[in-house]
């Protein structure tokens, strides 16, 4: 059965977030989920949201999602997709669906011109990793990702 790729909705956002789930559990982060499935109706729904996601189907049945957003690059000068989320249920994997959710991705990438694709992989998972080298993805190991969040974040803010 072949693979087909939609732009998910609102009424997907019960799906996504099992999908977000089950990424999490996958990553030992589960108790970080903080979305709900509200949460992600609302982003869905409003189409000045940053959020954008697909959904892989096979057949009748939904198999993977991806979640983008646009960002920009002031190097370059041109926009860029940021690829948060990718993932395939564990008992779909070796179908295709990651490849095809990333080609589906790199398409409306070249269609919207923008200048690149990226996402972070967790440098641990050796699978994924082998997969994004096996399509041509290049690791960026001079950068180091930070984050601010929760109380860290509230006390830069509040520090003005």
């Amino acid at each position: 059965m072949s693979l087909h790729i939609r732009p998910a909705t609102a009424s997907d956002s019960k799906l996504i977030l099992r999908f977000i789930t089950e990424l999490a559990r996958y990553e030992n982060a589960e108790h970080e989920v903080k979305a709900d499935v509200a949460d992600i109706e609302r982003d869905l729904s409003n189409e000045a949201s940053p959020a954008k996601a697909l959904i892989c189907m096979q057949g009748d049945e939904p198999v993977g999602f991806a979640l983008y957003f646009l960002s920009y690059s002031t190097w370059i000068g041109r926009q860029c997709m940021y690829l948060e989320d990718l993932y395939v249920s564990n008992q779909h994997r070796g179908l295709g669906a990651g490849k095809a959710l990333l080609q589906h991705l790199a398409s409306l990438a070249v269609e919207k011109g923008c200048g690149r694709l990226e996402w972070s992989v967790l440098d641990w998972n050796t699978p994924a990793i082998k997969f994004y080298e096996l399509i041509g993805a290049k690791a960026q190991p001079e950068w180091i990702r930070y984050r601010l969040a929760g109380e860290e974040l509230e006390q830069l803010a509040s520090s003005l």
